[in-house]
């Protein structure tokens, strides 16, 4: 007995995204860690999956290679005398403290930098949080990143945020900094939809075609999954449902698939809770799908680092 021998006449079934093929997902994710990083036929030569494991579960190696990479990055982009622009997510956050690290350690400024936050919550006209809400993305990059960074900071001129006036411009300003010869790095989590930034797995019905879909580069005040919801209800506003926005501002796959280079990070395991093992599967072998947003991360160039209990076996406890 099972979901699949559920599901017909539930009312729950109704709930999860309709073009998910779940006997492909029971497949997938019965997987094991010695399978994680065989590389898959719609895999990008230079895409490089990896386990992180230490003592601890692997959550601060992690951390530690995700800032390590973003480092590098713009290091690298100083070298060159190139500008770079950085897509950055909210969530994961523990990569931030080692980029910050790195760069003092380095006195590496990020003047040269210019960073898109992918997502910000919204009403339905766009609008974003007020300052002071605790739960603004903006707010949070500030307070976390940009401010720690001291001196060595982006310039305020040059940090984007997806609030609604300033969203719809991404493509154009990441189009004239990739004619000024700037690599575009994109940084990213991945939900339990398997959204990417808060593009959501149910926006493919509205597309007759993937090129359609891949067109796609934002969306004001889009709608999200309830398995995006309850998954921040869970790890970033205390299960308190009602505090979680409905909505979302986000880029699309119009500019995360147009990155240069990737770098992800999944942490999802924290205690008896083991939320992010199914995303990370389908993302590395369910083969590209609108459906299913990350499942376009493998075809990029770069690398996913997850903690240690999401390279499975995902096996069932009771808890």
């Amino acid at each position: 007995m099972d979901f699949l021998s559920t599901l017909e006449g539930s009312y729950a079934g109704s709930f999860y995204p309709q073009g998910w093929d779940y006997r492909r997902i029971k497949e997938i994710t019965a997987l094991g860690p010695e399978e994680f990083a065989v590389p898959q036929a719609f895999w990008n030569p230079d895409f490089i999956p990896e386990i992180c494991r230490d003592p601890f579960g692997g959550y601060e190696t992690m951390n530690a290679k995700m800032g390590y990479e973003i480092f590098r990055a713009v290091e690298d982009a100083a070298r060159s005398g190139r500008p770079l622009a950085l897509i950055l997510p909210v969530g994961p956050m523990g990569m931030y403290r080692w980029a910050i690290y790195f760069s003092r350690r380095s006195d590496l400024s990020w003047g040269h930098v210019h960073t898109f936050n992918m997502d910000e919550w919204s009403d339905s006209e766009g609008r974003t949080m007020e300052r002071g809400s605790g739960a603004s993305f903006q707010e949070i990059m500030e307070s976390s990143f940009f401010g720690p960074l001291a001196e060595l900071t982006v310039p305020p001129l040059q940090r984007h945020f997806a609030v609604r006036e300033m969203l719809p411009r991404y493509p154009e300003e990441i189009a004239r900094l990739r004619r000024a010869g700037a690599r575009l790095v994109v940084v990213y989590g991945i939900g339990r939809s398997c959204h990417i930034a808060f593009w959501e797995p149910h926006f493919a019905a509205e597309f007759s075609d993937p090129a359609s879909w891949r067109r796609q580069e934002y969306r004001l005040a889009a709608q999200l999954h309830p398995l995006s919801i309850e998954q921040n209800s869970l790890h970033s506003f205390a299960s308190r449902l009602a505090l979680v926005p409905l909505r979302a501002n986000t880029i699309g796959p119009g500019l995360f698939l147009q990155a240069d280079w990737c770098i992800g990070g999944a942490d999802g395991a924290h205690g008896p809770l083991n939320w992010q093992g199914q995303p990370i599967w389908m993302t590395l072998r369910y083969g590209p799908d609108p459906w299913v947003p990350s499942s376009y991360i493998p075809t990029l160039p770069g690398r996913l680092f997850v903690s240690e209990r999401l390279g499975g076996p995902l096996t069932p406890e009771a808890n």
